[in-house]
């Protein structure tokens, strides 16, 4: 049996062009791909849950089969509040996989009906994570090639120097 709709969660704080890679790419196995921005209680967010999804949804706009929500909660209570049984992750070293490991393990132990699906990031987005990016960003450094527009603005208006004094 084959599964039309994943769900790929994370903080996307802000989101990358990694993650648009990983939507675009996994639009290539699913039909219908919904980016659940979740509200990590281990991370201290730039911007908030509302922000994120806001950002997403501009960056995704012209993409069919895309739609973005926020959630609270575990996972697996998601995706059976959504009725899927895919998670789509992306990953980019050997450290992700042991923590992507480690999560894929336990949602499947919550509920045995869910699948993860891995996808490796493409080499020229390997090296990108949102805390990157928002480095580079706080100090003014380039990162139009590394981020969809809507997102390199808001980090401008985020790190603008009047903000920041």
């Amino acid at each position: 049996m084959g599964f039309k709709t994943a769900v790929y969660p994370g903080s996307f704080d802000p989101v990358t062009m990694g993650h648009i890679d990983i939507i675009l790419r996994g639009l290539e196995v699913f039909d219908k791909i919904i980016v659940a921005v979740a509200n990590n209680t281990t991370k201290t967010p730039l911007f908030s849950v509302e922000e994120r999804v806001e950002l997403i949804k501009n960056s995704v706009k012209d993409y069919q089969g895309v739609v973005v929500t926020g959630f609270q909660g575990l996972l697996v209570d998601y995706l059976e509040k959504v009725n899927v049984q895919v998670i789509l992750r992306g990953l980019r070293a050997i450290s992700d996989f042991e923590y992507e490991f480690q999560i894929a393990n336990m949602n499947a132990r919550l509920n045995p009906d869910i699948e993860t699906v891995f996808l490796m990031t493409s080499e020229k987005y390997f090296y990108i994570s949102s805390s990157v990016i928002k480095e580079v960003a706080r100090f003014g450094g380039n990162i139009s090639e590394l981020v969809p527009i809507p997102v390199e603005e808001a980090l401008k208006t985020k790190f603008s120097p009047d903000l920041l004094t």
